[in-house]
């Protein structure tokens, strides 16, 4: 059933065209995610979808009754209002305490908001997740959301994925969060140079479509190209000779990428940072740290002993508030630890995006203000221009000439990020580099760091970004230390769900125990300092072993691929190929074992 349609539908701001004669559908049951550039008329779009804006041209039709809810970029909550009767709608206690799904949705996005709290008392990010759990107690025919895991952790964005997942209703969203997109939507729309281009699958499927298209598109300009040179040497010479065509064997997706390297050469990036930072960049010895100074707020680390290494490229991950900001400022030397030391390295250069905006002269043009760092930079083998920075980061042509007090705080924030790679740093620290960033901002955002040499530590809500970009991930469990996941953000899910699961079951014990047995117990004691710092040698030790490992690994399947029909040569490097699987194995158990002994 069609639920919405629109026809020739055109709009502008001004002198520019963001919808020029748009005619599409949305059918029941659709999952949809919109992607394009920042200002392209995603937003605009939906607006019109949803009814909130009028089209200049063309006509917009709505199923009969068709019940849509929106949620925008701001809210329209009153201030004076409780929590509870905002989201819940006048509901009695009972009513909505029997319901499993509110019961849900109000454990996953406002567990930790006091229900008869005043809207007007909360932060931007409850008042947003208020917002988006009003909308999603309410039923729906059609949900169109724009941007909803802004101030969601991951953990969060996880359920929510899964929620919608099970929803009846037919779903549209913005968002930039790729692995959201992958998660919820079965179809893709890309608003791009006035017109909204449509792929059938989610984000994956939607990049690997496009470029097919684009390669689709080579070949017919390279044969417009050849057609056009052949005219023109037979009007000056006569009949050309025969020429060759390109032949294009790429015909599926794996083909696509057959013959791409890997994202980073991360052995030579290694060999470089190592050469730039020497042995030690951050080690952290028997650190105890409180969020809001010594003894001050949540404990975020407790008698933690760590070492963050030349070349490290670590995502590190944890619910909201439980202390990822605070290592970074621990990192960068802006706050102090309660217990213990941290001694960084000598030749450590470091940068740190924080999560607020750094001033900058409004006055002065935006080209001006990179170049007033620096007007060149190399990042790995590569010598970029302020000019050239400023394009990779979404600044072209006459953007880069505008005036600062002019940009968005989105824009603010992509030209602090650019001055502190133009100094050159040889360690990254990058709080939420990715809020405000469009897909394609982000992608460039990606390969420019692939090819960066030096330590990396960034925290993101962006699980694709976060994925893409670091090595290994640790996490911030609540219980004092760094946690290697291995699996990373799939790992971390899996641990925190098994933390819930087993304290509901302590609670529940201790509801129905005697009294005499409710007694604490002491916790087990962990390594002293001494030993901590052996046992994270012999963690280091491991984890060096496993890389090389798995360096050798891909190069027996290298091997294997070019070995063609030569059965001998196959048979060998199957063989070499277990025995590396087992020590593997054996490598990942150890480290495991150690990790457990560190933790105490």
């Amino acid at each position: 059933m069609n639920l919405v349609n629109l026809e020739s539908v055109s709009h502008s701001y001004g002198p520019k065209p963001l919808l020029a004669g748009v005619s599409l559908g949305i059918e029941q049951g659709d999952r949809i995610g919109v992607v394009g550039r920042n200002g392209g008329g995603k937003t605009t779009l939906i607006s019109i979808i949803a009814g909130e804006l009028k089209p200049d041209s063309g006509r917009v039709t709505h199923n009969r009754g068709l019940r849509v809810g929106a949620l925008s970029q701001r809210d329209d909550l009153d201030p004076a209002t409780a929590v509870q009767d905002l989201v819940l709608d006048g509901r009695a206690e009972h009513e909505w305490a029997g319901d499993p799904v509110i019961r849900e949705i109000l454990a996953n996005l406002l567990g930790d908001i006091d229900l008869s709290a005043r809207a007007g008392d909360l932060s931007g990010g409850e008042r947003r997740r208020t917002t988006l759990a009003r909308l999603l107690i309410g039923e729906h025919d059609l949900l169109i959301l724009d941007e909803p895991t802004n101030h969601l952790d991951i953990e969060a964005i996880a359920w929510l994925a899964e929620h919608l997942s099970q929803r009846r209703s037919a779903l549209l969203v913005v968002t930039h969060d790729r692995w959201f997109l992958d998660a919820v939507s079965t179809r893709t729309w890309e608003v791009v140079d006035s017109s909204v281009e449509r792929y059938e699958g989610g984000y994956a499927a939607y990049v690997l479509a496009k470029a097919e298209r684009a390669r689709i598109a080579q070949a017919a300009e390279d044969r417009r190209q050849n057609l056009m040179r052949k005219e023109i040497a037979w009007l000056r010479r006569g009949p050309p000779a025969r020429t060759s065509k390109p032949k294009f064997r790429i015909n599926a997706a794996e083909a696509l990428i057959a013959d791409v390297p890997p994202a980073r050469e991360t052995v030579e990036l290694l060999k470089f940072a190592s050469a730039r930072l020497g042995k030690t960049v951050y080690d952290l010895e028997d650190v105890t740290l409180h969020a809001g100074g010594p003894g001050a707020g949540p404990l975020v680390l407790d008698h933690c002993t760590w070492q963050f290494g030349p070349g490290d490229r670590i995502g590190l991950i944890g619910v909201n508030g439980s202390g990822k900001s605070s290592v970074l400022r621990l990192l960068s030397g802006m706050v102090a630890p309660d217990a213990g030391r941290v001694v960084e390295g000598k030749t450590v250069r470091l940068a740190h995006l924080s999560q607020e905006l750094a001033e900058l002269d409004p006055a002065r043009r935006v080209l001006e203000t990179v170049e007033e760092i620096r007007k060149y930079v190399t990042v790995g083998k590569k010598e970029w221009s302020a000019s050239q920075l400023l394009e990779v980061l979404g600044f072209k042509g006459e953007a880069q000439w505008k005036v600062v007090g002019d940009l968005s705080g989105g824009e603010r924030r992509r030209l602090q990020l650019l001055r502190l790679i133009m100094d050159e740093p040889n360690v990254l620290l990058l709080d939420e580099p990715t809020n405000d960033l469009d897909i394609e901002t982000l992608t460039e955002l990606e390969d420019l760091l692939d090819g960066w040499p030096g330590t990396l530590v960034v925290v993101s809500h962006d699980r694709y970004f976060l994925e893409r970009v670091a090595d290994r991930c640790v996490a911030l469990l609540g219980d004092g230390r760094l946690s290697m996941l291995p699996g990373g953000v799939d790992e971390y899910l899996e641990r925190r769900a098994a933390g819930s699961a087993l304290s509901a079951r302590a609670a529940a014990s201790a509801d129905t125990a005697p009294a005499e047995t409710k007694a604490p117990q002491a916790p087990a004691a962990g390594p002293s300092a001494k030993e901590a710092r052996e046992l994270q040698k012999e963690l280091n030790r491991v984890e060096r072993q496993l890389d090389k490992l798995s360096e050798r690994e891909a190069k027996v399947h290298a091997e294997m691929a070019a070995s063609g029909s030569d059965f001998e040569l196959l048979g060998r490097l199957d063989a070499e190929l277990r025995e590396i699987g087992a020590q593997k194995d054996a490598a990942e158990l150890e480290w495991m074992e150690l990790a457990e002994r560190l933790g105490g």
